[in-house]
């Protein structure tokens, strides 16, 4: 029987156990969500700037990230922070517009270079370890303009701006993150219109984003590793994000169908990287094909990659960023009319919600921390023992300090992955909260809240007051095992 089999559906007692010596603990944000300054000291316009300037009613509350959390100026604030709790690693991205502002390598922004250097000098001078994502979804407009990812271009365009930061900081930093999230570009970006840029093309931008991604990421990792890494001595890895996608019952049609749906979802991204065969999945390549000929295509629009391509992409990894919040129920869908292509019919899968889950503030996030387990284990089995880092994790509520609920999930997921970890020998390596402070949620604005810390918008000073769930964050580090359940308040004194 498989170990996904004996993962209970039912919540259960709490792991005890310690997290492993060596483990760390750490928080995660993003340029674009934090940072505000969107177009002082030469940094160029990138396509969410333009993107929410343009349509300020594709946004949940109008807002944008013009200011955000304006981390640029409040980031000693952001590393003092993170000193008080306990931190061990900082997650953060590069915002490729504020150092290359025409996205090419031929002009460098002094500033950018200068405020990421500060940045990464406050996190050591704490002991904080800085983990960089090159990219989280911020594109500048100018490569936008020619079609970002779904020009094969980007390949070199990427790699002239990871080189750029290889060398301006690569002397300090070891741990390297090539994209966030590959399949939330592609598939809502490009294949539809829910994020930047919009193209709304699913079944074609989203296939082509997600080739043309993976060429990039395999550039940038062969760069790292031929130039650089002797004297750098760092690690780097891509992080991938997936819910836990459970089968309704288990009838074969439906036990194929969430298999199906994992793999279009995670294995698409992670089958060509992780895997020692490397390319596509078969029944994404044989699904795609299938539809694509009885659509009158002439060829599959999954593009393939040459014998050469697949071994140069295998493989480029020291370790996975993972990202995972939720979990989904799917059962198998009905062959659908031939008509315009699309990735949901591509993969012919029903997915939904229990309504029994309980919920987070965002629609899409039920608190199911059993499928946390059986994600981890669906990685570790399928790829050989991989070295993760859960990237992100967290639980969205409305402006509130007392945030019990986000204890609840805190507790209920890292028990879940002590299960994972002390339970089912999965290689976990390190644990991201997301996020350090509320910030700009891309399409919901301000509206849904993930920090551990609260900042108030409506001031321009832009303060932040520890929650609650900081506070138990910090003792989970300060033990290094879940605390036994007590009250935790918010620390009225704590205010930035």
């Amino acid at each position: 029987m498989s170990i996904l089999c004996k993962i209970s559906n039912v919540e259960g007692k709490l792991n005890e156990n310690s997290f492993p010596p060596g483990f760390l603990f750490g928080t995660a944000t993003s340029a674009h969500q934090i940072e505000g300054a969107w177009n002082l000291n030469g940094k160029g316009e990138n396509l969410w700037d333009r993107f929410t300037h343009t349509y300020p009613e594709r946004i949940l509350d109008g807002s944008n990230g013009d200011t955000a959390c304006d981390s640029y100026h409040k980031y000693k604030e952001d590393v003092a922070i993170m000193k008080e709790m306990g931190i061990q690693f900082y997650r953060f991205s590069l915002s490729w517009s504020r150092i290359l502002p025409a996205g090419f390598s031929y002009k460098i922004n002094p500033d950018g270079i200068r405020y990421y250097n500060d940045l990464i000098n406050a996190l050591l001078e704490n002991n904080i370890i800085p983990m960089i994502t090159l990219f989280h979804w911020d594109m500048p407009q100018t490569l936008q303009d020619l079609g970002g990812f779904s020009n094969e271009l980007i390949v070199n365009w990427f790699e002239e701006y990871v080189k750029v930061a290889f060398e301006h900081f690569g002397d300090r930093v070891k741990l390297w993150i090539t994209f966030n999230e590959p399949i939330t570009i592609c598939m809502y970006g490009y294949g539809r219109d829910t994020l930047a840029p919009a193209y709304n093309s699913s079944g074609i931008s989203d296939y082509l984003c997600g080739h043309n991604l993976l060429k990039a990421h395999a550039s940038a990792y062969h760069l790292y590793k031929n130039k650089y890494e002797s004297k750098q001595k760092g690690k780097i890895g891509i992080t991938l994000v997936s819910h836990w996608f459970e089968s309704s019952s288990t009838f074969q049609t439906d036990l194929q169908a969430a298999q199906r749906k994992r793999e279009f979802v995670f294995d698409w991204f992670a089958k060509p990287i992780f895997h020692p065969n490397g390319d596509y999945p078969e029944i994404m390549k044989k699904r795609i094909a299938f539809r694509s000929e009885a659509e009158g295509f002439t060829q599959s629009r999954l593009p393939q990659f040459s014998r050469e391509e697949i071994e140069y992409i295998k493989g480029t990894y020291d370790y996975l960023g993972l990202n995972h919040y939720t979990t989904l129920m799917t059962s198998d869908a009905e062959e659908d009319a031939i008509s315009d292509p699309s990735f949901d019919k591509d993969a012919r899968v029903k997915s939904y919600y229990n309504p029994e889950w309980p919920s987070a503030a965002s629609p899409w996030l039920k608190v199911v921390p059993w499928g946390f387990r059986k994600l981890l284990n669906y990685i570790s089995n399928r790829y050989k023992d991989v070295p993760i880092f859960i990237t992100e994790n967290g639980f969205s509520d409305h402006e509130g300090l007392n945030d019990q609920e986000r204890i609840d999930y805190y507790e209920q997921y890292l028990s879940a992955l002590l299960d994972a970890i002390h339970e089912d020998g999965v290689n976990v390596k390190g644990y991201a909260a997301w996020s350090l402070l509320d910030n700009f949620e891309w399409k919901d604005g301000y509206v849904h809240r993930f920090g551990l810390v609260h900042v108030n918008f409506t001031d321009p000073e832009r303060p932040r007051t520890k929650k609650a769930s900081a506070q138990y964050y910090t003792e989970i580090l300060r033990l290094r095992r879940l605390p036994k359940k007590k009250s935790f308040q918010i620390d009225s004194n704590f205010i930035w």
